[in-house]
């Protein structure tokens, strides 16, 4: 059984950066994988990024390629999303979760989620 916090978001102006954390209590085993989604408002919930929790290797929706860096610090079981050059669009729930598997594909694979963080951009 894994449980996860976010923390980070916000209220923050259009071109800001912003960095999220989630925090995972219990125990994150190599094999797994980490994940960030998103809900905008009236919207489906949408992955963003991924990362192995021993390897590193990296996954970004088309999306947020180039803008958002997933990072994480195994020590102290924390992911995080950096969001650099917000715009409107980044406003939303922001959620990680982990998944088991470790195949970071399929929103399905992920069995545990966090409450999520809300990020407001305002133009």
């Amino acid at each position: 059984q894994v449980q996860l916090v976010e923390s980070g978001g916000g209220l923050v102006q259009a071109g800001d950066s912003l960095k999220l954390s989630c925090r995972a209590f219990g125990r994150i085993f190599s094999g797994y994988g980490m994940g960030w989604f998103r809900q905008p408002p009236g919207k489906e919930r949408e992955f963003v990024a991924a990362i192995r929790w021993s390897a590193g290797n990296t996954y970004y929706s088309d999306s947020v390629k180039g803008r958002f860096d997933i990072s994480k610090d195994t020590a102290r079981n924390t992911l995080f999303l950096e969001i650099n050059s917000l715009n409107a669009e980044d406003s939303a729930v922001y959620y990680c979760a982990v998944d088991p598997t470790g195949l970071l594909r399929g929103e399905q694979n992920y069995r545990y989620w966090g409450p999520g963080t809300q990020v407001t951009v305002s133009s």
